[in-house]
């Protein structure tokens, strides 16, 4: 599966996934925008470096999550609404052999923001004040940061219609230029 941070505006981005022979899925706009480092990113590279294959993009990787279908064709209403309902049940079917993936991935993508922000010397969401990384999660969020180091300054340059673009589940990034850029 390809995974894509497509930057869509000034302050907007599309996160796009494309399994092998099906058409692009995308969600736009993404949650959590942010000049250096996008919420969806910080949670890919979570994702990815523990193995989570059942958080969001391992779920995505196997036929469910939230994104949408990109094409447009006559008859596409009815076919959309076939495919909704597929994926609504493939979801819950994934969401009932999560292993805690979900959970884990939420706690460590919102840890390794805080750890890498403070780090980077960028603003910190004011409930994040006085929050400390616990002595026991040091080595993995050490991993992780390392990883949005190396990622933020390719993200916080990148044109608008251009995108960061992963095999899943690795974490080595490919810069896209955009269309006919």
């Amino acid at each position: 599966m390809e995974v894509a941070f497509e930057r869509t505006g000034q302050r907007r981005y599309a996160t796009v996934i494309t399994l092998p022979g099906r058409h692009p899925r995308r969600m736009e706009p993404a949650p959590g925008y942010d000049e250096n480092i996008p919420h969806d990113l910080v949670h890919y590279l979570t994702e990815a470096e523990l193995g989570l294959s059942s958080g969001v993009f391992g779920r995505a990787a196997a036929g469910g999550g939230g994104f949408t279908e990109t094409t447009e064709t006559p008859g596409d209403r009815r076919r959309r609404a076939r495919a909704q309902r597929r994926l609504k049940k493939r979801e819950a079917s994934l969401s009932k052999a999560d292993r805690g993936d979900m959970a884990t991935s939420e706690y460590y993508a919102g840890i390794c923001d805080i750890v890498w922000r403070r780090r980077a010397g960028a603003a910190t969401p004011h409930w994040a004040d006085g929050r400390t990384l616990p002595p026991e999660d040091a080595p993995t969020v050490d991993r992780i940061v390392n990883r949005l180091d190396e990622l933020a300054p390719l993200w916080h340059d990148l044109p608008i219609g251009a995108a960061l673009t992963f095999t899943w589940p690795h974490t080595t990034a490919t810069v896209k230029a955009p269309a006919g850029g």
